[in-house]
């Protein structure tokens, strides 16, 4: 088993920013890439951010220049550090792994249980 624990969320003014963080635990002997996601209410979940284990990293066009992502290999946790955040930013997010299990060297795609950002104008 696998588990992601987001923390860090909450309610925040136009303009301002949020770290969060996400970490994972449990049978794994390797984590590929680590990304955030968001869904709004009434819309599909999307990306935000990824990065892979050698630090490539990727960016939705909507938060290119204002968000940024970091990893902790050896904490197996990253950091999406959101700038200048604004009310179309509100929504939950989610924290995403994909890797390999300690076990059986089988991959797994993992979710964690999400939390809610809430950006007031």
């Amino acid at each position: 088993q696998v588990q992601l624990v987001e923390s860090g969320g909450g309610l925040v003014q136009a303009g301002g920013s949020l770290r969060v963080s996400c970490a994972a635990s449990g049978s794994i002997f390797s984590i590929q890439a680590m990304g955030w996601y968001r869904q709004a209410p009434g819309k599909q979940r999307e990306l935000v951010a990824t990065i892979t284990n050698g630090g490539t990293t990727n960016y939705a066009d909507s938060v290119k220049g204002r968000f940024t992502i970091s990893r902790d290999n050896a904490k197996m946790t990253v950091y999406p550090q959101m700038n200048n955040l604004n009310p179309e930013d509100t929504a939950v997010y989610y924290c995403n792994a994909d890797g390999l299990y300690s076990s059986s060297r089988g991959y797994f795609n993992a979710w964690g249980q999400g939390t809610q950002v809430t950006v007031s104008s």
